[in-house]
């Protein structure tokens, strides 16, 4: 998605000079989401992305692997041979983080690409009984689309909730009944010790059967090519873009999954792994590769957006805007035993992030009010009957 937006925000805003767009998978690019939902259940052959490349004269090399880059000299370097750049976009992606132990045994599964989904069609529809390692996003999405089809599943996840990275405690601990609610087993608290054909070994011994086993415990940025690149690499190994998104290296950006960048909103330096990242960061790629070679005194377009992203999972729709590592106050709106209900994060009263289950016209007002850095009135923020909008001091 990243590459793909960024080569066409290029000519939208005016970049005439030559674009290729290398990837290293054969299928013509496609959109990730539908992977977990209609792919993974036979409802859509695929997700291709609807461009005319043709048209806007980008170059597409499909099955090409970068293995390096030489910023000395400028030169992209392929499994078939170099390729020279004016100006670099880095737009890999992430990469599935394998089971340690897993590799090569038969049965088990990843969840990133196309081919990815395809493999795991036939599982699902011969209903077999299914582990899924992670009870993250990615894992419950998984779950949802086996449960959907008819298939046992068992989720095994190393903490004692899910979600544990990604939200604290008190609002994920709500989500453990989804599970059971939606006919899937949720074991917490349990480290896989081995993986065989047969199924898992959790570390007390117990074993679970399964005649397949999907890992979805994260994702890394899939920069191990840029090895002695000149390239700057953060400590969670993404390129470390500045707030315009340019890389260390001249005429380098990066964009996506791989990248991180400053966050003057947030103070600190955000890795978003979500799809609308990879939407909004082109453009302001675009903007400075363009404006930088047609402006005298061009400043550069700053990128600092409001972080959002959605999941479907277990009957749910489930949106999150913002960022809120940094809050010092919680406000609930509705009972999270319930249907509907969110989650604001306010820091010194301004409203930093939100977590909406089910109220979309909370996630719309929130992100918009995030956004403006409004302060909130908590009692009329913790009424689900006030709209948001309308809890602003």
């Amino acid at each position: 998605m990243a590459g793909v937006q960024t080569a066409v925000a290029l000519r939208e805003q005016g970049w005439t000079g030559e674009i290729v767009l290398l990837g290293a998978e054969t299928h013509q690019p496609y959109d990730r989401p539908p992977l977990s939902k209609a792919v993974l259940l036979g409802k859509a052959e695929g997700s291709t992305l609807d461009v005319d490349f043709a048209g806007l004269g980008i170059a597409l090399r499909l099955g090409v692997q970068v293995t390096g880059l030489r910023t000395d000299k400028r030169l992209v370097e392929t499994a078939t041979g170099q390729l020279p750049y004016d100006v670099l976009v880095i737009a890999t992606g992430a990469e599935p983080v394998p089971l340690p132990g897993s590799e090569g045994v038969p049965g088990v599964h990843l969840l990133r690409t196309l081919d990815d989904a395809v493999r795991l069609r036939p599982v699902l529809a011969r209903q077999r009984e299914i582990a899924v390692v992670g009870a993250g996003w990615i894992g419950a999405e998984f779950a949802t689309a086996a449960r959907e089809a008819g298939c046992a599943v068992t989720v095994v996840e190393a903490a004692d909730r899910p979600l544990a990275g990604a939200l604290p405690a008190e609002v994920a601990a709500p989500m453990a009944a989804w599970y059971e609610d939606y006919g899937a087993r949720l074991v917490t608290g349990a480290r896989v010790a081995a993986v065989d054909e047969s199924g898992l070994v959790l570390g007390d011994g117990t074993r679970l059967r399964a005649g397949a086993v999907v890992v979805g415990i994260g994702a890394r940025p899939a920069t191990d090519w840029l090895a002695g690149s000149g390239v700057e690499l953060a400590e969670d190994r993404s390129v470390a873009a500045d707030d315009r998104l340019r890389a260390s290296a001249p005429d380098v950006y990066a964009v996506g999954d791989c990248a991180s960048f400053p966050s003057a909103r947030y103070g600190t330096r955000l890795l978003v792994h979500h799809w609308d990242n990879a939407l909004q960061g082109p453009r302001t790629v675009a903007a400075n590769v363009v404006g930088s070679r047609t402006a005298a005194h061009f400043p550069g377009a700053v990128y600092d957006p409001v972080p959002y992203f959605w999941s479907e999972q277990f009957g749910r729709f489930v949106q999150y805007a913002g960022h809120h590592s940094g809050a010092d106050e919680l406000v609930w709106r509705g009972d999270p035993a319930g249907a509907a209900w969110s989650v604001c994060w306010l820091r010194e009263g301004a409203l930093v992030a939100l977590l909406a289950v089910g109220r979309p016209r909370d996630l719309a007002q929130g992100r918009k009010l995030i956004e403006r850095g409004a302060r909130l009135d908590r009692t009329r923020a913790e009424d689900p009957s006030v709209p948001l909008k309308s809890a602003v001091r």
